[in-house]
């Protein structure tokens, strides 16, 4: 049988996760989409030279919407996600019972604090990399070095954030699989233990 102050610990643990990924999905998705909500209300876009005028940056202009509008979406679901799940965990966290941990939702509502901790991170920075590039390519339009240059910075970057993301997933699921494995050892010890002691007691009785 389980150690229950091993058990109440670990669902405290999940809490507590819990609450600081949506604190941080929260706070991140709040800026990023305050962001790209000036960026479309305060860009000026300046109309390049007409003998040059082609569809290109009519493209643009279409694709920096579209992917300005995807990343205030984005955010703006990630953050009602926090909003409404957040101040039940909250309300949890802040009593002074072991047992309170029973009571909040972060369980029942993992799936959906994974995806809002998804969405504000790993979806929103990369809409957000690719916007800068949109933005560069129509404010720098009639300097297109300056616009290559931006993009030769920001496609690495985006590079490095999914190889990021990718081993960070990778590294965190092999802690899971051994902390699991540790786990389930010391609870076969511990039942080789308990069988050891109930035998032994049967003999001497």
């Amino acid at each position: 049988m389980a150690n229950p102050h091993s058990v109440q610990a670990l669902s405290w643990r999940r809490l507590y996760l819990s609450r600081a990924k949506l604190k941080a999905s929260g706070r991140t998705s709040a800026l990023l989409a305050g962001f790209a909500m000036v960026a479309m209300v305060e860009l000026q876009i300046d109309k390049p030279d007409p003998e040059k005028v082609d569809h290109c940056f009519s493209i643009l202009v279409a694709c920096f919407t579209i992917c300005s509008t995807l990343l205030v979406l984005v955010h703006l679901f990630a953050l009602l996600i926090s909003v409404c799940i957040l101040p039940n965990i909250e309300a949890v966290s802040n009593v002074h019972n072991i047992n309170a941990v029973h009571e909040s939702p972060h369980d029942v509502l993992y799936n959906y604090i994974e995806m809002a901790w998804a969405c504000s991170t790993i979806l929103g920075i990369v809409l957000f990399i690719i916007e800068i590039i949109f933005l560069s390519w129509i404010k720098l339009y009639d300097y297109k070095a300056s616009a290559i240059i931006a993009t030769a910075m920001c496609i690495p970057a985006l590079f490095l954030l999914c190889l990021f993301a990718v081993r960070f997933y990778r590294i965190l699921m092999h802690h899971k699989f051994s902390k699991s494995s540790k786990d389930l050892e010391e609870l076969e010890n511990m039942a080789t233990q308990l069988n050891g002691d109930n035998h032994g007691n049967i003999q001497t009785v």
